[in-house]
């Protein structure tokens, strides 16, 4: 059974971008712009207080018209923030995004400190990355290489 911390392993970057709540959307976004991520974590005292992602932009910004450059994030990001453990199965990951529909999961520690921020993205690159492997035993198995 794979687990975060696997893919965290295989990422070539796990740096987290946070920022606090009292920054603005605008800031914000061009943070994320910057970094090409489409979710930061909303940190307080070094835990995780929220989660400011591309749709809450959509749907609790632009949908309610609401100025980027003095709404603060922490007025719009999402609150209950769902996390996983280094030690989380990739199928759990799965199952978690696909039920409660979000792409961005907060990989944190047992002091509830974040360690790293696991996307779909990320568990697709993963999905391809064992598909070639499997791919490439299987062609090795039918033309007598292994």
């Amino acid at each position: 059974m794979t687990t975060v911390q696997e893919i965290l392993a295989s990422k070539q970057q796990n740096a987290v971008t946070t920022i606090d709540r009292n920054v603005s959307v605008l800031e914000a976004t061009q943070l994320m712009n910057r970094h090409k991520i489409g979710a930061l974590i909303v940190e307080e005292n070094d835990r995780v207080v929220g989660i400011f992602t591309e749709r809450d932009v959509l749907r609790r910004v632009v949908a309610e018209q609401h100025d980027p450059a003095t709404t603060k994030v922490g007025d719009v990001m999402t609150d209950k923030v769902v996390c996983v453990t280094a030690d989380t199965s990739v199928d759990d990951v799965r199952q978690i995004m696909k039920s409660r529909r979000i792409r961005h999961l907060p990989v944190v520690n047992g002091d509830q400190s974040v360690l790293a921020m696991l996307s779909i993205g990320d568990l697709n690159a993963h999905a391809i990355r064992d598909g070639e492997v499997t791919i490439q035993y299987m062609h090795e198995y039918i033309y007598g290489r292994v």
